[in-house]
């Protein structure tokens, strides 16, 4: 059963309870790895191996992400700033716990390529906190294996 989650706002990022921040660096140029990210919804399943299927809403003004496991996240679009940052808040999941979820992606030029951090800011009930800390390399790993199948996307499939 999906429940609502707390509207936290982008300050979140740097009060939340719970903070999991990763980075990578991708080959493509930061206006290609942000229409990935931004424009592409329905293509995230294609590189991020935990998305089952990914959707925009509300006239693309929110997103709606299914995990593989069951979990749903419906999201609201906070910052689009193409080439540098792309965050969103959940609104509504049912996964258990969940009082607060925000994430955002920063890209800054590396060389040619494009540097990605990505952000997760969380708050919950006790022992979701405490499984988003316990579980922080494996979340680190899907973000590099995410960001690594993206940019073989990428380079494989050059944006016009």
């Amino acid at each position: 059963m999906a429940h609502p989650v707390r509207p936290v706002e982008l300050a979140f990022l740097s009060s939340a309870p719970v903070r999991l921040v990763c980075a990578a660096e991708l080959a493509a140029p930061p206006d290609t790895v942000y229409r990935a990210l931004a424009e592409d919804v329905a293509g995230t399943p294609s590189w991020f191996a935990a998305v089952a299927a990914a959707r925009p809403t509300d006239g693309g003004a929110g997103r709606e992400i299914r995990l593989r496991g069951g979990v749903v996240f419906r999201e609201r679009i906070l910052a689009r700033e193409p080439a540098r940052r792309y965050a969103y808040r959940v609104e509504e999941t049912n996964a258990p716990g969940v009082t607060a979820l925000l994430e955002e992606w920063a890209l800054s030029p590396a060389g040619a390529g494009t540097r990605v951090r990505w952000t997760m800011a969380a708050d919950g009930a006790a022992v979701f906190r405490w499984g988003l800390r316990a579980g922080r390399a494996g979340v680190g790993r899907s973000f590099r294996d995410a960001m690594r199948a993206l940019d073989r996307r990428l380079t494989a499939h050059p944006a016009p």
